[in-house]
């Protein structure tokens, strides 16, 4: 190959070489682009998962959220969510027995109704730092998280609402307790966000000194087991409701299959527009180019060398727009990281009693987590160059075909 004049014909084309690149790059922006879309999608939705450092919440609803003819329960001074009834000790062991389980940690949902209101209350296990709500104490903004009992935390805008601070005392079912830290709950973290955080054990005491729990957070040993874990619980644990970053999906339904979808089809939409691109301009080219094909075969040129010069312009081209593609693409996915999405939550999972069932879930606006990832951009080159491979082949398959001594008599 003639690196040189495989340089110098660039060149001298450079109009027919831009229209090639600019093509390549712009299927390969669209292809970088769509999937990081994608695939931060999938994260905005697993976030609220994420962030507690669990994949699977399991819980036991009130027998009336799943049998109108109860009664309804008292809403008065503190009391347990409709989602969220004591789990029986029964239940925890079997938990703990289920295969695939990496870690597990236990929490105590609670709600109060007084006449200041509404609030929601989270006791929280301090033995267990890495599953669960325990870790927003990794968002505190300001003091420390309860080290002993009497001990809580606020989230930030319910105290600046109720005017509280630092070293104030807030009353909780007849009890003071001391406030020693304010926290601001991360995006995408609603199945955490609670008013009021406290050691397990001072909650179980706000409840009559019950020692349960309403609220069980388990970590995989690996996620993609997620589907065979919450099969196993819900034959072990009748009744009980299992959530996961999946639940949120399935609420979303359509909009989640599609988006797969269209992610899909508009990759290989753009792909098939770089490819189709390149090779039709190759092709038409070839006939702009076919006196300088039989000259150079005239001259002593063999098939192979010319496709290997043809070889040589496509895949610097190929290159050069899978370069440009993925700078681009990485500047698009840029721009819609600003974008937000809405976040379902399944109702088992909402903290407020204004939600019924019936309502299904509840949304919160997430920012979209975009980002192109280091296998992204090698298929994406890899892709670009796939490219040109095929440009190449049919190339060299039409200049096989062009006999230097017809062309040159048409000269």
């Amino acid at each position: 190959m003639n690196y040189s004049y495989v340089l110098k014909e660039l060149r001298h084309h450079h109009n027919r070489t831009l229209v090639n690149i600019l093509g390549i790059g712009i299927g390969i922006a669209l292809f970088v682009s769509i999937n990081a879309v994608s695939t931060a999608y999938q994260k905005a939705v697993s976030l609220p998962f994420k962030n507690l450092g669990a994949d699977v919440v399991v819980q036991r609803p009130e027998k009336r959220a799943v049998d109108s003819n109860q009664p309804p329960a008292s809403m008065r001074g503190i009391r347990l969510p409709f989602s969220n009834q004591l789990l029986p000790a029964e239940d925890l062991e079997k938990l703990k027995t289920i295969e695939d389980v990496d870690s597990m940690a236990s929490s105590l949902l609670l709600w109060e109704f007084d006449k200041g209101g509404f609030r929601t209350i989270m006791g929280v296990d301090l033995a267990q730092p890495d599953v669960g709500p325990v870790k927003v104490k990794e968002w505190l903004k300001e003091g420390r998280f309860p080290q002993k009992e009497g001990e809580v935390v606020l989230e930030k805008h319910y105290a600046k609402f109720h005017h509280e601070k630092m070293g104030d005392a807030v009353e909780i079912g007849n009890r003071s307790f001391a406030v020693v830290g304010l926290l601001e709950i991360k995006e995408g973290s609603q199945i955490a966000s609670s008013n009021i955080y406290l050691p397990l054990k001072d909650a179980q005491s706000l409840l009559g000194g019950e020692p349960g729990v309403n609220v069980v957070y388990l970590r995989l040993k690996n996620p993609s087991f997620l589907s065979q874990v919450k099969t196993n619980i819900g034959r072990q644990l009748n009744g009980i409701s299992v959530a996961s970053s999946d639940s949120s999906l399935e609420l979303m339904g359509g909009v989640s299959k599609i988006s797969d979808q269209f992610s899909f089809l508009a990759s290989l939409i753009a792909l098939g527009g770089a490819v189709f691109l390149i090779v039709k301009t190759m092709l038409s080219n070839l006939v702009e180019r076919s006196r300088e094909i039989g000259i150079l075969k005239a001259v002593g040129w063999t098939e192979k060398d010319v496709q290997k010069q043809l070889m040589g312009e496509v895949f610097l081209q190929s290159l050069a727009g899978g370069v440009l593609g993925i700078l681009l693409g990485y500047f698009f996915s840029y721009l819609l990281g600003f974008l937000s999405i809405p976040v379902s939550t399944p109702w088992e999972l909402n903290l407020l009693p204004a939600f019924a069932k019936e309502t299904a879930a509840a949304a919160q606006t997430v920012r979209l987590p975009v980002s192109v990832s280091a296998g992204l951009t090698a298929a994406s080159l890899a892709l670009s160059l796939v490219a040109g491979a095929m440009a190449s082949y049919l190339m060299g398959k039409r200049t096989s075909r062009m006999k230097p001594a017809e062309i040159l008599r048409n000269m």
